[in-house]
């Protein structure tokens, strides 16, 4: 998979710019607050139809414009095609698909990419949703049945805790219903979960002991804190009866704190070092190689259920990693894996052959000494 081009029309500070970009390593760089972030997110918007930094679609647009837009030419399998998203501040944003309109559900899976940013280094020892999110958004990029279930997973518990809501002070409501929606949808979820995490764990374990010389295992597990193993069977959580059961037996602490207590909304990841939890025992080291190892793997859990590498976007990771790990990034994607860097410290990339050096200054792009537009 390969991005072409970019167009950018009064999009953050861009007025009207475009590039090319060859399938090889494209080096970011210039001084902070001039865009080099922006042209990330207008990539990854191409991948998910949203900004990752979580802004809203409006603040997107140039400040003194009422519209914008973004349009990526990318290779599939050898296959041109194009994104155009549109935005707007007085309608709604429009997204499209070789000139057919789509929704943002449609659109997820089109363009695979892989984002690393300086948040996912806390991937180990951060809030579970950062992990949980990690594994949604590589399934769902692969699977948009599961990226379907998984939206309407999480509209049936929100209208849940609203009912756990009106339960707690007014009575004289049922959420059965929503308890049999959310326990089929439950147990679809977090079987595929688990079989992706089985390829994860084995592929970044692999990565892993290449980073470390061998000299450390990793290993993940999945985790359910309302998994009694005394009471459940491993075979319980596929099961939509088990989720049923347990969301009755949840309800009335779920009542009292107006939330639902049971689903894979509050499922975890743990990780492990030698059989040692690297959240609590995990150097910063380690727990860095362990991200880098995840983030490998991700691109080649990708490849294995497309048949193609995803597009790696690097949001000014590198320099919050020592030369090994930069080096290790550099060389697993080389000559492979299209990868967008933004830095601002361009030096660290000069002993780098076959690099593309794009420099962003206030908005304007510019390649090898010169306005690519």
């Amino acid at each position: 998979m390969m991005i072409e081009s970019i167009r950018l029309h009064q999009f953050r500070n861009y007025t009207d710019v475009k590039a090319k970009f060859p399938k090889a390593i494209v080096l970011l760089y210039g001084k902070n607050g001039q865009g080099k972030t922006n042209i990330l997110e207008a990539l990854y918007m191409g991948a998910v139809g949203k900004s990752y930094r979580g802004v809203a679609d409006t603040d997107l647009i140039r400040w003194d414009c009422s519209e914008g837009s973004v349009i990526l030419n990318f290779l599939r399998n050898g296959v041109n095609q194009q994104i155009k998203i549109i935005l707007s501040k007085m309608a709604k944003k429009e997204l499209w698909i070789n000139e057919t309109k789509v929704t943002q559900r449609e659109l997820v899976g089109t363009l695979n990419e892989v984002l690393f940013s300086p948040e996912d280094l806390q991937l180990i020892k951060g809030s579970p949703s950062l992990r949980r999110r990690f594994m949604d958004m590589e399934i769902s990029q692969v699977n948009q049945v599961y990226y379907k279930q998984l939206i309407q997973y999480n509209r049936a518990v929100s209208q849940r805790n609203l009912l756990l809501k009106k339960m707690k002070y007014d009575g004289m409501q049922s959420v059965e219903e929503w308890d049999r929606q959310i326990a089929v949808f439950a147990a679809s979820i977090v079987k595929k979960r688990t079989e992706a995490l089985h390829k994860i764990s084995f592929l970044s374990g692999v990565i892993h002991r290449r980073l470390t010389g061998g000299k450390e295992k990793m290993t993940m597990s999945y985790v359910q804190s309302y998994f009694d193993s005394a009471k459940d069977k491993a075979e319980d959580i596929e099961d939509p009866a088990w989720y049923y059961k347990k969301l009755q037996e949840n309800l009335q602490g779920d009542i009292y704190r107006m939330s639902t207590s049971v689903g894979p909304h509050r499922d975890d990841l743990n990780f492990f070092v030698d059989k040692a939890d690297l959240k609590k025992y995990g150097s910063q080291g380690q727990q860095r190689t362990a991200v880098l190892s995840l983030k490998l793997s991700e691109l080649e859990y990708i490849k294995s259920e497309t048949g193609e590498y995803p597009v790696l976007l690097l949001d000014d990771v590198m320099s919050e990693l020592d030369q090994s790990r930069r080096q290790a990034i550099l060389d697993f994607v080389r000559n492979r894996i299209q990868t967008f860097i933004t830095t601002t410290e361009p030096m660290i990339f000069e002993p780098m052959i076959g690099c593309c050096h794009i420099c962003i200054e206030k908005g304007r792009i510019m390649s090898d000494g010169g306005t690519a537009s």
